[in-house]
C-alpha cells in the first residue's frame, strides 16, 4: 500500500510537472518562434514611425522591428488598420503586438504591457508656416484645432484647450494625413501630435507647416504593446532585452537620428507615466 502511494505521488507529481512545462512551452514567444513570425499591428498613416511610400511600408518601425526580429530570430509582418481598429484587435487576438507607438499613459499602462520607451511623444503643434496670429500654443484659444481621434494626444489638447479663454474648438480624425490636409488647406488653425511627428511632417514641407514652440504638453514617451497576460509576459521580456540591447550599442540612436533628425535619450527601463 505504502508503495502504491509512493508511485501514485510520483505520477502525480511528474503529471504536474510535465503541463507546467507544455504550458511554458506554449506561451506566446514560444508560439512566434514556433512559426517563425511577429505578427504585428500597425497604423501605416503615422509619419515617421509608420507610413506608405509609393505603396510600401517606410519608416522607424519597419527598421527597428526588423533589428528586434533579427535578434529574437523570427520575420515581422505588419497588418496596417485605422488606428481605431488597432487596439481592439490586440484585445481580439488577431495579431502578437503593436506598434503604433502608443503613449505611455497611467491608463494604458494599467490595461497594456508595454515595452521600453523608443522615443519622445510630448505634444506640440504644427501650424501653417505663414499663419502669424499663432506664436506660442496658448494663441489656439478661440480658434479651430484637430488631433487624430482616440488619440493621447486628442486627449491631451483636450484636456489643455479646456484651461484657455475662449476654448478652442476640436476636431477628431481618423488620421492624422486627414487633419494636415485641412490645416494645410487653412480649415484648422492647427494640429496637436507628438513633436516627434510633426517635428517630421514640417521638416518634409517647410513652407507649408511650422512647429509651435514649446511644446504644451507634458513629457511622455512612445512604446509598443501587447496583451497584459501571464501568456504574453515571455515576448515582451524578450522584446526589451532586445531594445536593451539596440540601445546600447547605438543602433536605437542611429534610428532615431534617420527618421526623427535628432538622437533622444531613452530610459533603460520602464518610466512612470504622469498622465
Amino acid at each position: 500500500m505504502s508503495s502504491f502511494k509512493h508511485w501514485k505521488g510520483l505520477l502525480l507529481t511528474l503529471a504536474l510537472c510535465a503541463g507546467s512545462l507544455s504550458a511554458h512551452a506554449d506561451d506566446l514567444l514560444s508560439r512566434v518562434k514556433q512559426h517563425g513570425e511577429l505578427v504585428v499591428g500597425t497604423e501605416m498613416q503615422f509619419a515617421p514611425f509608420d507610413f506608405l511610400e509609393n505603396g510600401q511600408q517606410a519608416g522607424f518601425n519597419k527598421d527597428l522591428f526588423a533589428e528586434v526580429g533579427k535578434i529574437i530570430g523570427v520575420k515581422v509582418r505588419f497588418i496596417d488598420l485605422p488606428w481605431e481598429s488597432v487596439l481592439p484587435g490586440l484585445d481580439a487576438g488577431k495579431f502578437d503586438m503593436v506598434a503604433g507607438p502608443l503613449t505611455m499613459t497611467k491608463a494604458r499602462m494599467a490595461r497594456y504591457a508595454f515595452t521600453y520607451p523608443i522615443a519622445d511623444a510630448t505634444d506640440a503643434l504644427l501650424k501653417r508656416a505663414n499663419d502669424t496670429s499663432i506664436k506660442q500654443s496658448s494663441d489656439i484659444a478661440g480658434k479651430v484645432v484637430g488631433a487624430q481621434r482616440t488619440s493621447a494626444q486628442e486627449a491631451q489638447l483636450m484636456a489643455y484647450a479646456a484651461s484657455l479663454k475662449p476654448a478652442p474648438t476640436e476636431r477628431g480624425y481618423v488620421d492624422n494625413n486627414q487633419a494636415y490636409a485641412d490645416l494645410a488647406a487653412g480649415r484648422l488653425s492647427a494640429v496637436a501630435n507628438s513633436l516627434t511627428n510633426i517635428a517630421y511632417v514640417a521638416k518634409q514641407r517647410p513652407t507649408v507647416f511650422a512647429v509651435v514652440q514649446p511644446p504644451f504638453g507634458v513629457q511622455v514617451y512612445f512604446a509598443y504593446c501587447m496583451r497584459k497576460d501571464a501568456d504574453s509576459q515571455s515576448l515582451d521580456d524578450a522584446f526589451n532585452t532586445a531594445l536593451a540591447t539596440l540601445n546600447k550599442n547605438g543602433t536605437l540612436g542611429a534610428l532615431q537620428k534617420k527618421w526623427f533628425g535628432t538622437v533622444e535619450p531613452m530610459p533603460a527601463s520602464l518610466p512612470t507615466p504622469s498622465v
